[in-house]
């Protein structure tokens, strides 16, 4: 089983090798939006819609939502190099989709709280676990020395 989790980890890697999705990774992002948009998948896993900060199109992918402490957050599994991350903080409205659509604001979280949910959000984003340098069981300081690298957004109702 050790072995099947490395290869599957060196091909996420290998999908997202440059900080971004190669075409392989491009068509199951897309296969797993339409999964999770429909309400199929982990129940964390939505479909989130944003505008891209320079086409003005809606680009759509599948996100996992962490719930901690009763507030919903996004994490960048890939850092603030991602697109997704630049294009919340130019415009933070989002939808999110699982079975129906949810207009909401996505604000960047800078609390105390991000390590326990980087934390958190490990446990239940396995696809996410290569893209981390410690694993899920490591301890909260292990957290909060890599809180900078990994932007949390916190998910609240649209304004």
């Amino acid at each position: 089983a050790g072995v099947m989790r490395g290869a599957v980890s060196a091909f996420q890697r290998w999908q997202f090798r440059d900080g971004r999705p190669n075409r392989s990774a491009r068509v199951l992002s897309g296969l797993l939006g339409i999964a999770f948009a429909a309400g199929i998948g982990p129940n964390q896993a939505v479909t989130i819609e944003v505008r891209g900060r320079k086409t003005g199109r809606k680009i759509s992918f599948p996100i996992v939502v962490v719930d901690y402490e009763g507030e919903r957050y996004l994490v960048a599994m890939m850092g603030d190099k991602t697109n997704w991350v630049r294009n919340l903080r130019a415009d933070n409205r989002a939808v999110l989709q699982r079975g129906r659509r949810e207009d909401v604001s996505v604000v960047e979280d800078f609390s105390s709280n991000r390590a326990a949910i980087l934390r958190r959000y490990l446990e239940i984003s396995a696809g996410a676990r290569p893209f981390f340098p410690i694993t899920r069981r490591a301890p909260l300081v292990d957290f909060e020395r890599i809180v900078d690298e990994y932007p949390v957004f916190r998910v609240a109702p649209a304004v």
